[in-house]
């Protein structure tokens, strides 16, 4: 009983056999699968798959690589598309230094424009962070008296921020990258997190599992992240599965 709360299943990689990932994702025990709008295209789109297929869900929202033109007129599209039945959160949002794509400033207007529309939806946002560790931290520190919750996925911050976050009633997700013999790092934060504070996700097509890494990414590959956790905190997959699945359905209400 697994849950994958961010794949990209809209990217052209799997134009040519998404039924056939979908069926290989629930024989290997995903029960949902969340994917996470980068834009009004892609939340579009999200939201079509969600209506095609049982087990997929959709969060609708911009990634900070597409707000270099953001427009305040956009949170309307936003707020729209966000009363399907199945669009659950808020995101993919947040920032991005790493990447000159999108002005900081607009990237910051962006996210907390987001965040707000949340807030008035009672919806939760999913976030991404890369290289902006003490922006986004400070942002999110503005809310904490507010009923702001959600998922940092792909976590990229420090351990004491992950700490900070979880007290605040937030979830904490990583990918396939703490596989990579390269990413210590990452599993000594993750060591230090409670599996009852966290989710699965694979970020697909991206952050492939070893023994996958190379290839293209999919929702069943979610079991060698939950294989990992499960390592870390010395629990069996299981566990993992019932304690994430049941995090999944707290937050946005999917899974079993």
């Amino acid at each position: 009983m697994l849950v994958d709360t961010h794949a990209h299943l809209f990217f052209p990689n799997f134009d040519e056999d998404l039924d056939q990932v979908i069926e290989k994702a629930k024989a290997s025990g995903v029960t949902a699968i969340l994917i996470p709008g980068t834009d009004l295209k892609t939340s579009k789109m999200a939201i079509e798959l969600s209506d095609k297929y049982q087990i997929v869900y959709a969060s609708v929202g911009y990634h900070p690589h597409d707000t270099k033109d953001w427009d305040f007129s956009w949170i309307n599209e936003l707020r729209a598309l966000s009363r399907h039945k199945k669009v659950v959160a808020i995101g993919e949002i947040g920032l991005d230094y790493f990447y000159d794509y999108s002005p900081k400033e607009k990237q910051i207007e962006a996210f907390k424009q987001q965040i707000n529309l949340a807030l008035e939806l009672n919806l939760p946002i999913i976030v991404h962070n890369r290289d902006s560790n003490e922006d986004l931290m400070m942002i999110i520190r503005e809310y904490k008296d507010t009923k702001l919750i959600g998922q940092f996925h792909c976590f990229a911050g420090t351990a004491e921020d992950a700490k900070e976050l979880v007290s605040m009633g937030h979830y904490i997700s990583f990918t396939g990258n703490i596989t990579f013999k390269s990413r210590q790092e990452l599993r000594d934060i993750l060591s230090q997190i409670n599996p009852e504070n966290l989710l699965l996700e694979t970020d697909s097509p991206f952050m492939t599992p070893v023994p996958f890494r190379g290839k293209r990414n999919e929702p069943a590959h979610v079991n060698y992240v939950a294989e990992k956790i499960a390592e870390l905190h010395s629990i069996t997959k299981e566990e993992v599965g019932k304690i994430t699945s049941q995090n999944a359905f707290k937050l946005f209400g999917i899974g079993k």
